[in-house]
């Protein structure tokens, strides 16, 4: 199976890298193309046999799947110059979220199906999400998530819900290491533990948190009055957080969606003036 790689920026390469470690892919049925030579040229000098192409239709033209890993404003370009090599059997996947799959569909031939990953793939975890598009068959399907299974858990969620699903599985590493960031910091300074063992202790904590929620089978409800004796430290603090976190979420949300709608608006300009040039 002969997989190409549009794209070699941070998540594009992270990709390459996981599969690669996982044993999912072979360097030698990998191809990649990107407009900066220096990150292909990066990616083959740690894996020696993926072939680097000169141009993106060359990428696309052999491939079975192909995976467009270039930034939203970017789709309507890169379509236009692989367009006519495509056929109705190759799989496109797009990483993107904002770029819907009517979008493509109207753009390409191809079979279309968005998967958002995240940057913990590249220890072999976390989830993605798979959107199908209406040429996608159960064999596809099948291809795709075992695919994704050697390097995440897949799952299938409704286009309208990839915005929130993705602030969760994708942004959300950077929300909680944030959050750990600043904790670490703060604590720091107010008791002078050490920064690194403060961020040392958090991420453990984090990495068993995240097994009792999942492996332990506890909710986070559960988890809560597990750890928290009424009227003890550890309820005083959640109070706090309780306080504090009212409103967080919510313009959290507001702000990714508010982003979103914009770039869904310039891609629909994009992608019509496009239409309007045939």
């Amino acid at each position: 199976m002969k997989v190409a790689f549009i794209g070699t920026g941070s998540m594009g390469s992270l990709l390459i890298d996981a599969f690669l470690r996982s044993g999912a892919l072979h360097q030698s049925f990998i191809c990649i193309s990107n407009r900066s030579p220096h990150k292909a040229e990066r990616i083959a000098g740690r894996h020696p046999g993926i072939r680097i192409v000169d141009s993106n239709v060359e990428a696309a033209r052999e491939s079975q799947i192909i995976f467009l890993c270039v930034k939203p404003l970017d789709f309507p370009g890169v379509l236009s110059e692989i367009k006519d090599v495509l056929t109705d059997r190759q799989i496109i996947v797009s990483i993107t979220s904002p770029v819907q799959i009517e979008m493509l569909e109207q753009a390409v031939p191809s079979r279309i199906a968005k998967i958002i990953p995240s940057i913990t793939h590249s220890v072999q975890s976390g989830a993605s999400l798979c959107i199908y598009g209406s040429r996608i068959q159960p064999e596809d399907r099948l291809l795709l998530e075992q695919l994704m299974s050697s390097i995440s858990t897949p799952l299938i969620i409704k286009e309208e819900q990839t915005r929130i699903a993705s602030d969760i599985s994708s942004c959300g590493p950077a929300f909680i290491a944030f959050i750990l960031q600043r904790w670490a910091e703060t604590a720091t300074e107010m008791t002078g533990i050490d920064r690194a063992d403060a961020l040392y202790l958090g991420s453990q904590m984090l990495l068993g948190t995240g097994k009792l929620l999942t492996e332990g089978g506890l909710s986070p409800e559960e988890l809560q009055r597990r750890v928290s004796v009424p009227g003890g430290i550890t309820a005083k603090g959640i109070d706090i957080l309780d306080l504090g976190l009212q409103d967080v979420f919510s313009r959290l949300i507001d702000a990714t969606h508010q982003k979103y709608n914009e770039d869904l608006d310039k891609l629909d300009k994009l992608f019509s003036e496009i239409q309007n040039e045939r």
